[in-house]
């Protein structure tokens, strides 16, 4: 019962909105004094023992080189290639702005930079050619998302190191669902704007922007590449990332100095000031969970209550769904995987399709009030109210519970890549 009790703690400190960092250490605090033999020591241990990974290595790297092209002209050059390919396309520029956000997803793994950087250029072209207003803001929120799902995605690193998975077994796995998401969204935008005129296909265009973007589309094609042929590690690809961004954009395209590496990994270091001391304080609960088989308990009650596989996935989408609308996906693997984990295994669900699973579902909590983080970020760079980016993603939120249903039915979306 001491487990119960603990999920529906953290769930309630969840739904009052209390802090991450305050949820985690409640949570540190119950664990020890129920389980634990009180000494802080072990706790400061498994903290250590979180941060001292090479696999960690990974992230920070990941969004150093987010930082290095959103900051130069590798986004501007992918978006160019795009156009030049869609732009005979009735409401061409819309599916553009789709499939530059999942080409510089591939690149950046983040929702926010890929938002930013995409959109600071697609927006206004995209108003200036008479779009709707809030289609363009739905678009640019909701396409941004696609840096959850298609590796390299941070989230899915995270889920990798507190679960002890394979990251380049997660990767494949949600290249299909990434792929499919781009598809879908693009295909509405291609249905919701067929009025928009089109322009003649120009194939000097086309040649033209691959020219001028072909260091930036190399880009996913040699960090993937790697990782898929094994040739080199996630941690190493992200490594690679950050030399290859600072080459090209340095020496290639000239659009940064050297000197402006310092602040960009001034940026970087502030923002892992903010994850990795959760992720160090949820990966000490989380080995003491998994000492005390907590994670075990939960599932034997859980499978004692929920007797089969349907009614368990069902009540997983809709929690996970409650709690991307008011827990970042980051604070929400830390706390979450672990837990529910074993659960969904004793259901035979395949844990690395459960984490795909996790990611699409939390993805879709970056456009759903209160606390989507790519809603409040569109707010500030497009300057518009909170209720009308809420309304502009709305039929983009459906579209994508659509996508992740299929997910959730069919396993092999996720698994076929990997031959399970």
């Amino acid at each position: 019962m001491e487990a119960v009790f603990l999920f529906v703690l953290v769930m309630g400190l969840l739904v009052l909105r209390q802090s991450v960092i305050l949820v985690l250490i409640v949570c540190a605090g119950y664990i020890h004094l129920f389980y634990g033999d009180g000494d802080l020591t072990y706790l400061i241990d498994d903290m250590w023992t979180a941060v001292n990974r090479d696999i960690l290595l990974a992230i920070p790297m990941f969004i150093l080189a987010g930082n290095i092209m959103s900051r130069g002209s590798i986004a501007e050059r992918l978006i160019a290639i795009m156009r030049s390919l869609t732009q005979w396309l009735p409401g061409g520029l819309a599916v553009a702005t789709i499939l530059s956000c999942a080409v510089f997803a591939a690149i950046s793994g983040s929702s926010p930079v890929t938002l930013l950087a995409v959109g600071s250029i697609l927006y206004p072209a995209l108003i200036k050619q008479g779009y709707n207003k809030k289609f363009a803001l739905g678009a640019l929120a909701s396409a941004g998302t696609l840096g959850i799902v298609i590796p390299p995605s941070i989230p899915m690193i995270f889920y990798a190191i507190v679960t002890e998975n394979s990251i380049g077994d997660l990767f494949l796995a949600g290249l299909i669902p990434g792929l499919l998401l781009a598809a879908v969204l693009s295909i509405y935008s291609l249905v919701v704007n067929r009025n928009i005129p089109s322009q003649p296909f120009d194939i000097s265009a086309v040649w033209y922007a691959l020219k001028r973007g072909i260091f930036a589309l190399m880009t996913p094609v040699i960090l993937l590449g790697g990782i898929y042929s094994g040739y080199f590690s996630a941690t190493e690809a992200a490594g690679v990332a950050v030399a290859y961004a600072l080459l090209v954009e340095v020496f290639v395209h000239r659009e940064i100095k050297l000197v402006d590496f310092y602040d960009l990994s001034i940026d970087t270091a502030r923002l892992l000031g903010t994850i990795l001391p959760i992720l160090a304080v949820a990966t000490s609960i989380n080995i003491l969970l998994t000492a005390e088989q907590i994670p075990q308990e939960f599932a034997a009650w859980m499978t004692s209550v929920v007797d089969d596989k349907i009614t368990f996935l069902i009540a997983l989408n809709v929690m996970l769904l409650i709690v991307g609308c008011l827990v970042d996906i980051i604070s929400a693997i830390l706390m979450l995987a672990p837990i529910l984990l074993p659960v969904a295994m004793a259901y035979g669900i395949d844990p690395i399709h459960f984490g795909v699973i996790m990611v699409v579902n939390l993805e879709i909590g970056y456009i759903t009030p209160p606390i989507g983080l790519n809603l409040i970020v569109a707010m500030t760079a497009f300057k518009e109210s909170f209720l009308t980016i809420c309304q502009a993603v709305l039929p983009f939120i459906l579209l994508m519970i659509f996508v992740l249903i299929l997910v959730v039915w069919f396993p092999q979306i996720s698994l076929v890549l990997l031959n399970r």
